[in-house]
């Protein structure tokens, strides 16, 4: 066991520190605290209310790990809920009894930092976690940029992030767990969907990092195949209020209508939509949007009477009707509102933190590099039903497609089950052929070529 296993181990007491939220202590008081949610919002959140001595398990020791959302800046909106989904998982693991390891049942420690929206100050947060807090694995992360900030210092100390968030692939490192959606999994079911019933000219609107980019080209490519035609493509910084002129030149590129990719992150879709809406850019005049980013938490920000009509497409979506979601719903909303909503990112991020958990049992350590060895296999049921982590550090998930209702919910429309993830698209040409298994012996586990001729796409 490394030094970091030992010395979290070795550890009993919560570590004073400012940044440090316990997620138990004997006597629960009420207490509230103000969410910032970027420009678009701020609401009061209750935590507890009451003093009472409630009883608590037993515990040997701790085990620290860390908590990494942007609770301020443009990203907050997003990464406010899933960091509550996160913490709401560690709370269940000690309510439980705490993490069990060679007979040992530790608590779980959460030490949450603020990534400020900023991929330096996550890169900055992730040092400091793993170097002063002597974290054991970290939780978060939202866009790719602030991902491939953190990978550097993940590499260097050979630690474990565990990212929740859908992304643009091209990357398989065994530092990281990717819990959240490959490009085969969320975007090709859905652009493929969008040709058979809304048509072949499309415009792409997106944030201006890796991610929209990346995500775009493979659309590009995925489109030459179908038939459909790119008849623009647009870009703003992240965080931009400056949406005019990008929604002018989807006016200009599709006069008569047609489907709009919106891979737009963060509180500058509050703008971009009001301004399609003021623009005429409607479901009524022939313009459907499909976004890549926006789940129920951007929708009840942005106002469900301007979204409704429009599309998205997750793995998981607070209107279904499962036991599972039913039953996460239901302790989300006991912990933190019933005004609250979920949505796949915070169903993921939820998820990822009892995987963890199970493969760290499984190993009999927290160190991460034991827990990294025993991830490939290990499997949790949860709201996006049972998932099991595979030897590439990903998940096999479905693919839904949801409408915007009324209510600020999702029907969903389209349904694709059990998809398997591909880490380097094959949508791309570079990629053709080639995978990932950190599972297997080899020196090129993470980009290897494989005889995929008679797979198809």
């Amino acid at each position: 066991m490394s030094q970091t296993g030992l010395a979290v181990l070795a550890e009993s007491r919560v570590p004073h520190d400012q940044n440090a939220r316990a997620p138990f202590m004997t006597t629960v008081h009420c207490r509230s605290r103000i969410l910032r949610r970027g420009a678009l919002y701020a609401s009061i959140l209750t935590v507890a209310c009451g003093s009472q001595e409630v009883t608590r398990p037993t515990f040997d020791g701790d085990v620290r790990v860390g908590v990494l959302h942007s609770r301020t800046g443009t990203l907050a909106v997003s990464e406010n809920t899933v960091a509550e989904a996160e913490l709401l998982a560690i709370r269940e693991i000690n309510e439980s009894g705490g993490l069990e390891i060679d007979g040992r049942h530790l608590r779980v420690v959460a030490l949450e930092e603020d990534g400020q929206s900023s991929p330096d100050v996550f890169a900055a947060r992730l040092r400091r976690m793993i170097d002063r807090d002597r974290v054991s694995v970290v939780f978060g992360g939202w866009t790719s940029s602030s991902r491939k900030a953190m990978l550097p210092v993940l590499e260097a100390r050979d630690h474990l992030l565990f990212y929740p968030v859908q992304f643009e692939g091209e990357e398989c490192s065994n530092k990281v767990f990717y819990a959240g959606s490959t490009p085969n999994q969320q975007v090709a079911p859905a652009v493929e969907w969008l040709v058979q019933n809304h048509g072949d000219q499309f415009v792409l609107a997106g944030s201006d990092y890796v991610y929209p980019r990346t995500a775009n080209r493979i659309i590009r490519n995925q489109l030459e195949v179908l038939g459909g035609d790119v008849a623009g493509e647009f870009y703003i910084e992240l965080g931009s209020t400056d949406v005019a002129s990008l929604v002018e030149g989807i006016r200009r590129s599709l006069p008569d209508g047609g489907v709009i990719i919106n891979t737009i992150n963060g509180d500058s879709n509050l703008h971009f939509f009001r301004e399609l809406r003021d623009a005429g850019l409607t479901r009524s005049a022939g313009y459907v949007v499909m976004s890549f980013s926006l789940a129920e938490e951007e929708v009840s920000a942005i106002g469900a009477e301007i979204m409704e009509g429009t599309y998205t497409s997750w793995s998981f979506y607070q209107s279904m009707t499962t036991e599972r979601a039913r039953d996460f719903n239901t302790r989300f909303h006991s912990a933190y509102g019933a005004h609250r909503v979920t949505s796949d990112p915070a169903a993921t991020g939820y998820s990822m933190v009892h995987l963890w958990a199970e493969a760290a049992k499984k190993a009999g350590s927290v160190d991460p590099v034991d827990v990294r060895a025993a991830l490939p296999g290990t499997t949790v049921t949860g709201p996006l039903g049972t998932l099991v982590a595979l030897g590439n550090h990903h998940l096999l998930k479905g693919a839904f497609l949801g409408e915007v209702q009324q209510d600020g919910q999702f029907r969903i429309v389209h349904s694709v089950e059990s998809v398997p993830p591909d880490p380097w698209s094959q949508w791309l040409p570079e990629n053709r052929g080639y995978s990932c298994d950190w599972s297997l012996s080899r020196d090129d586990a993470a980009r290897f070529r494989v005889d995929r001729s008679s797979e198809g796409l």
